[in-house]
């Protein structure tokens, strides 16, 4: 039997400790009781990423933008598809650049929209630029392994 994973509740960011093999039977949080997957990307600001990124035991992909942005706004209702198609297995994280300079400063973000995949807290991957669901989707499943 494989050990627990922890997965961060989207809602209140309590830490659950779940058995992996659970991961697809739309688990609950132990502390809100609410869904730890709602196939929607979660908008964070420092705190909260510091704390998805380090206590996630699964991937977590982060989408660095702007309200600003142009491409930024076509690639979100992309973001959001790929998010219905890879929850449970990754976690998907918005980071707004404006109200988060400090973490675009520290991952040196240069071009939005950027996407960066953590794994067990480190950066394994990035990608510049928009794409549409299906390129996100097989982007992460290449790098996520």
């Amino acid at each position: 039997m494989s050990d627990p994973l922890h997965i961060v509740c989207p809602h209140c960011d309590a830490v659950n400790r779940l058995p992996q093999a659970r991961l697809q039977d739309a688990p609950v949080c132990g502390k809100c009781a609410q869904l730890l997957f709602n196939g929607r990307p979660l908008d964070v600001d420092s705190a909260r990423f510091e704390k998805h990124v380090s206590r996630n035991d699964i991937p977590v992909l982060v989408d660095f933008w702007a309200e600003w942005c142009g491409p930024c706004k076509t690639m979100a209702p992309h973001y959001s598809q790929a998010a219905q198609r890879l929850e449970p297995g990754v976690r998907l994280l918005k980071v707004d650049t404006e109200r988060s300079q400090d973490l675009a400063a520290r991952f040196g973000i240069r071009s939005i929209p950027t996407l960066a995949l953590f794994r067990g807290g480190r950066e394994v991957a990035r990608q510049p630029g928009a794409m549409d669901a299906g390129s996100i989707t097989v982007w992460v499943n290449r790098h996520a392994a």
